[in-house]
């Protein structure tokens, strides 16, 4: 937490540990103590994994500000762990900013009529391709087109697909959302048993056909191989990493563009990115409160933020012309899908089911891969009685 004397005030941040997550905090910090001489933040940093699993509410007892996953919020608001940014942020500030959300970037940090973290970092699960390798291949639009383009690549070349624990929770949460039906998941019961088992059967189909990395890769593993590697041609879904659309990142550039569907409609990508919180605990609210609201204002974002590695979360940077000619258009050919992306609940149960979940998944996916026996009805079974088992937990 926050540490004072006479002169100086120290504000201690967590981050996560990449240099998308921690490259603008460090810049931001610079330039936040030039005009707050007396203010330093000093900032840790978390894994990927973390980020997504480890309870926010822990963090907050020790952080001043804190790097944080949508989904948990819910949880974050019943324990009282963040600051309710609307009581110290301008409502005309905060109706700009929701002009300016990337899909639902700013309201998924929303909860209970509260804003609870700004969102500086708007991503979702795009597509991505190395175009020389794919080439002379079009985009698929539908996963009948990347079943198709998986059996029509040359030998030693492959669709790759980041179906990791955690990875593979959240392509199964995209192919339930993005399977034509609206409310396929109910807080009491779970997600319904047949869009459930639709999107089962279709990972699995595709487990012969991919990478054999791929149900041990994250998306910067995988974006790695793909940038070093001639092996892996297309990814249908993973979170977008800009980084690896910008000249010079890695040995080859990525292109980056919207996720295939059963429709051709780009809709139902699982809403990632990062929101910047103010832990209930600081002892320097409005510094802190100061701090995100210069790192998330639309002049920051587009410079910046950007400039320094960052993956904005704010529109006036996707929609910018030199933003989009140094990441190879990332921003603007992936903007369909995270306008037509999903949040994921954010009830106080939500977070620690997500990471049961992705084990569970990461268990069959493995089973179908070895040869064995994966019953999908009985997976999407077990799945639920679950998510009812946490759930209740939560609510004793």
């Amino acid at each position: 937490m926050a540490l004072s004397d006479a002169n100086t005030v120290v504000l201690r941040g967590m981050a996560w540990n990449h240099v998308r997550g921690y490259g603008p905090m460090l810049a931001l910090s610079e330039q936040f103590h030039k005009t707050h001489p007396r203010v330093s933040i000093v900032w840790d940093k978390r894994s990927l994994k973390d980020f997504g699993d480890v309870p926010v509410p822990q963090l907050a007892e020790r952080y001043d500000l804190l790097l944080i996953d949508h989904p948990h919020v819910g949880l974050c608001a019943d324990r009282q762990a963040l600051v309710p940014l609307d009581d110290w942020i301008p409502e005309t500030w905060l109706r700009e900013q929701r002009k300016h959300s990337v899909g639902p970037s700013h309201e998924s940090y929303c909860w209970n009529g509260r804003q609870w973290a700004l969102a500086v970092d708007a991503a979702a699960q795009v597509a991505s391709c190395r175009p020389e390798l794919m080439a002379p291949h079009p985009w698929p639009r539908t996963w009948n087109e990347v079943m198709e383009l998986s059996r029509s690549l040359p030998a030693g070349r492959k669709v790759g697909w980041p179906l990791c624990p955690t990875d593979a929770m959240c392509s199964f949460l995209t192919l339930c959302a993005g399977g034509g039906t609206k409310n396929w998941f109910d807080e009491t019961h779970g997600i319904a048993p047949d869009v459930g088992q639709s999107a089962l059967e279709l990972m699995f189909s595709f487990v012969p056909v991919l990478h054999p990395a791929s149900l041990e890769s994250n998306p910067i593993r995988m974006y790695d191989m793909m940038a070093q590697s001639d092996e892996i041609a297309y990814v249908p879904l993973a979170f977008g990493y800009s980084n690896y659309a910008r000249e010079g990142f890695a040995r080859a550039r990525l292109r980056f563009g919207n996720i295939p569907s059963v429709s051709g409609i780009p809709e139902g990508s699982l809403l990632g990115g990062v929101g910047l919180a103010v832990s209930a605990r600081t002892k320097q609210v409005p510094l802190a409160v100061d701090f995100a609201m210069l790192a998330a204002g639309g002049d920051t974002q587009r410079t910046v933020y950007f400039d320094i590695g960052g993956q904005p979360g704010h529109l006036s940077a996707w929609r910018d012309e030199r933003v989009n000619r140094e990441s190879g258009g990332f921003f603007r050919d992936t903007l369909p899908t995270l306008e037509l992306s999903f949040m994921r609940p954010r009830i106080p149960c939500f977070p620690a089911f997500q990471e049961q979940l992705g084990d569970r998944l990461h268990e069959a996916l493995l089973r179908k891969f070895r040869g064995q026996t994966a019953d999908a009805a009985a997976i999407m079974a077990d799945l639920n009685r679950l998510y009812r088992n946490v759930r209740r937990s939560y609510e004793a």
